[in-house]
């Protein structure tokens, strides 16, 4: 693996492309610090971080651990890459659903780039709505904590933060754009990455504080040590379960055009078990956040909205019915077993043992319900782990948060994604890859 990192510097165009990444992560950090005027930094970290250990890591934890602690700062980056992440989940899933978008996804990299330019506008709007929605809240303060002073506010305050917010979410979305097209691997989904990852030193700084305080039974040597046994069996199970498929075989028939002789060939179709990756997590922690800061808001409701916060019994199992639910809406939406085999079809393709057509659909539907079943629970069980860690435990939400749910499943698929395309470019140059004995999916080699 050391190799294969040396050798990555040997190469002079992959040398400059790791280079530029790095340079415009540095750039991304750098807007994630950079304070926004007007708001008492401090007195924010301390609410945000009073909340997060209140709700066993808490809404607001999850999107400041998102954000870097950009949103902790109230920085130029308090809103983050997550405003982008949002249009492109809403487009993607409205061009399953409108007519229009379908066939601008079917028009190759014209129509991809169209409904790319909407999802920058969609992204502008949604910066505007949230950055309005963060200014007013920072005026109103947090349980009698003042964040901007009295003086500051009013329009004038609403309207720098908005512009503040918004052009550092739109360049940030720029310079994620240049890294995958100029970088290596996916410059939002790395940016994201480098985001949770940055939080890592201070949760490991936390540890050993807690172990080395007086009374610091909670974290003793032996816990310490089980903290990281379970740390690398989880990590495991995560890139077994993101890199595990179910390989369908597929068999093409022989074409004679001219003198040529096309298909022939015995080939495989993979199923990913996990298919809608981190998709049903985030639809789910979307969707139970406004129950509770709704119910809380009534007197009459206010014990219902208390079992709602993240960590109680009855939020975690709502949580975990609501990813198997989107788990299911995510494949229903984004996999059509018809599509997939209408083109099988058309290319003299067939699963051996099943009729071309709508059989082939049919089998296509059965098997990826069973793999959804599978993937769903497991990606449940990740969810919900740092959770039931933080609550049975005792283990501060920051330091459960990289033991499972969110921010590692997006950690182990980015990190993948990206050594996939570092391979490929040593591949092809007749280098080794990261690994001499088995390889990592994707690679063709």
């Amino acid at each position: 693996m050391f190799s294969a990192i040396i050798n990555s510097f040997k190469i002079p165009e992959l040398r400059q492309r790791i280079l530029f990444t790095l340079g415009l992560i540095f750039i991304c950090r750098l807007i994630s610090i950079v304070p926004s005027p007007g708001v008492d930094a401090v007195a924010l970290q301390a609410v945000i971080d009073r909340i997060a250990e209140s709700a066993g890591g808490g809404v607001m934890g999850m999107l400041d651990l998102f954000s870097g602690g950009a949103l902790g700062r109230c920085a130029v980056g308090a809103l983050g890459i997550m405003p982008y992440i949002s249009a492109s989940i809403i487009i993607q899933l409205m061009t399953a659903v409108i007519p229009q978008l379908e066939r601008l996804a079917r028009e190759g990299d014209t129509g991809r780039a169209k409904i790319t330019q909407y999802t920058r506008y969609l992204t502008l709007i949604i910066c505007v709505v949230q950055g309005l929605v963060l200014a007013m809240t920072l005026e109103r303060g947090f349980g009698g904590d003042q964040i901007v002073p009295a003086e500051l506010q009013g329009w004038g305050f609403r309207i720098l933060t908005v512009l503040t917010t918004t052009t550092g979410t739109m360049l940030m979305m720029w310079l994620g754009e240049q890294i995958t097209e100029r970088g290596i691997g996916n410059g939002i989904s790395i940016i994201i990455t480098i985001n949770i990852v940055s939080r890592l030193p201070t949760a490991v700084l936390e540890v050993f504080q807690r172990a080395s305080s007086e009374g610091g039974a909670l974290l003793g040597p032996f816990e310490i040590i089980g903290m990281i046994v379970m740390a690398f069996v989880v990590t495991a199970g995560t890139v077994a379960l993101t890199q595990a498929v179910r390989k369908i075989p597929i068999h093409t028939t022989k074409r004679v055009v001219g003198q040529k002789v096309y298909g022939g060939q015995n080939t495989y179709m993979p199923l990913r078990i996990n298919y809608s990756g981190v998709m049903p997590i985030i639809f789910a922690s979307a969707i139970l956040m406004f129950p509770a800061l709704v119910l809380t808001k009534f007197r009459a409701t206010q014990t219902l909205g208390a079992m709602l916060q993240g960590g109680q019994p009855l939020y975690l199992a709502l949580f975990g019915l609501t990813i198997l639910f989107f788990s299911y809406f995510w494949v229903a939406t984004q996999f059509n077993p018809l599509q997939i085999a209408d083109d099988l079809k058309r290319n003299g393709g067939y699963v051996p043992g099943i009729r071309p057509g709508r059989p082939t659909a049919d089998f296509l539907d059965h098997t990826m319900t069973r793999l959804t079943l599978v993937g769903a629970l497991f990606l449940t069980t990740i969810a919900v782990l740092p959770s039931l860690l933080s609550r049975q435990f005792g283990i501060p939400p920051s330091i459960a948060s990289f033991m499972g749910g969110t921010s590692l499943l997006i950690i182990v698929g980015v990190t993948l994604d990206t050594m996939r395309q570092i391979e490929s470019h040593l591949v092809m140059r007749h280098y080794d890859g990261f690994l001499r004995k088995g390889r990592i999916r994707g690679r063709s080699a």
